[in-house]
């Protein structure tokens, strides 16, 4: 204990156990969460060589999946119902529809974070222990980046998120009009999806890739309305999930989908110039600040300053 004190200051006891927490974790965690194969699955698949084949026939045409996660699920995967399917929603949201997308998160978050933990340790032990530091600043350097690494993946998903929702929600009104137009040049609503797709692929990729499984999965011979409110559920945008509603409405009842689009069509672009005008409004407000710490002082200083001086002088002529 005298020497750890003597090294790394009067913590220097509690570092070293936390370190060495630390260490065993990491040697023991591969052993805790590798769990034993079932020798009832060994009997079926020593019985059943037939269904290897057909086993990765399915594989390759299922979106890749990696089996070795399977073994973590149960730490890489909320217990709860209702927070995987929130965080699985978020991800695809986001752009990210892997099966094993949700795995990848937290894997994500468990291994930034400790891993900035041990950086955190390290750079504590190297550089700081050796002065006159408070238990608060130990704290923040050895949680800090630990904490920093854990928040980051989230922080990453929630940014690319918004900036993908704004790109469809940009890109939405134009993509209608476009829709509209083929619809009266006498295309099924399929078609027009596929060509609006291929249209704004370099303009708007996001909304272009979500139109481009709509239509494969229609293709597919999937149900319509079920694909629409996929769609809606994968864009989370307003104006999209209204678009599904007008669609489905416009099947189940069998009115016109050309004069559906062109009133809808009509209201996105009104709802667009409206967000135009929104920002616009906000920009003296927001500029408000900026002149006001750019502006006032120099003013002040060339109107007050000349006063300025010469009261100094007055006062030291008096003298």
């Amino acid at each position: 204990m005298q020497i750890l004190t003597d090294m790394l200051g009067p913590f220097g006891p509690l570092i070293a156990v936390g370190t060495l927490g630390v260490l065993m974790i990491l040697l023991t965690l591969p052993y805790l969460l590798n769990g034993r194969n079932d020798p009832l699955e060994k009997l079926k698949k020593s019985q059943e060589p037939d269904r290897k084949t057909s086993g990765d026939q399915q594989r390759l045409r299922a979106s890749g999946r990696n089996d070795k996660l399977d073994k973590y699920a149960s730490f890489l995967e909320p217990q709860d119902e209702q927070q995987l399917s929130a965080i699985r929603t978020t991800l695809m949201q986001a752009g990210y529809r892997h099966r094993d997308a949700v795995r990848y998160f937290h894997f994500a978050q468990f291994a930034l974070g400790l891993g900035l933990l041990v950086a955190g340790v390290t750079y504590y032990l190297l550089f700081k222990s050796g002065g006159e530091t408070s238990t608060q600043q130990m704290i923040l350097y050895i949680l800090g980046p630990a904490g920093v690494g854990y928040y980051l993946p989230k922080y990453w998903v929630t940014k690319r998120q918004q900036e993908r929702q704004e790109e469809i929600t940009n890109g939405f009104p134009d993509a209608l009009d476009m829709m509209l137009v083929c619809v009266e040049a006498g295309q099924s609503m399929d078609q027009a999806i596929i060509r609006v797709a291929r249209e704004i692929r370099n303009s708007f990729p996001a909304l272009s890739e979500e139109f481009e499984i709509v239509a494969y999965q229609i293709k597919a011979g999937r149900d319509k309305p079920a694909v629409l409110g996929e769609l809606s559920e994968r864009c989370g945008v307003q104006d999209v999930s209204s678009f599904v509603t007008v669609l489905v409405q416009s099947q189940t009842f069998g009115t016109s989908i050309a004069e559906a689009l062109r009133v809808y069509a009509g209201e996105m672009r009104d709802k667009r110039v409206m967000r135009a005008e929104e920002k616009a409004n906000k920009v003296p407000t927001k500029m408000t600040l900026a002149t006001m710490m750019f502006t006032v002082p120099p003013l002040l200083i060339i109107l007050v300053g000349p006063s300025v001086l010469g009261i100094m002088e007055l006062m030291e002529m008096s003298k």
